[in-house]
C-alpha cells in the first residue's frame, strides 16, 4: 500500500516529509530507484532512502537546513511522485 507524503513531526510545522512506496517485485523497485537517482542528480536534492525487495521509504528534509517544509520541497515530492508507475 502506497502512503501519501506525511509531514513530520507536525503537519503545521513540518521538519521533514516521509513516504513509503510499495512495488510488486524487485525489478519494479530497482527501476524506480534508477529513475529516482536520475531525478536527484538533475535536481541536486537527495532524500534519505531505505528500501527492500518490494518497497522504498523516503525521507525528505527541507532544502534549507533548520527550515520548515516549503513550496520547493513539495514540488520535489511531486516530481518524485511522477516516477511511481
Amino acid at each position: 500500500m502506497d502512503q501519501p507524503w506525511t509531514p513530520r513531526p507536525k503537519p503545521e510545522q513540518a521538519e521533514r516529509l516521509e513516504r513509503r512506496i510499495e512495488f510488486s517485485d524487485y525489478a519494479t523497485t530497482r527501476d524506480f530507484l534508477e529513475r529516482l537517482n536520475a531525478l536527484c542528480e538533475t535536481q541536486q536534492r537527495f532524500p534519505d532512502i531505505s528500501f527492500g525487495r518490494t518497497y522504498v521509504n523516503l525521507t525528505l528534509r527541507a532544502e534549507t537546513e533548520d527550515s520548515p517544509i516549503e513550496a520547493a520541497d513539495w514540488a520535489f515530492t511531486a516530481a518524485i511522485d511522477t516516477l511511481v508507475c
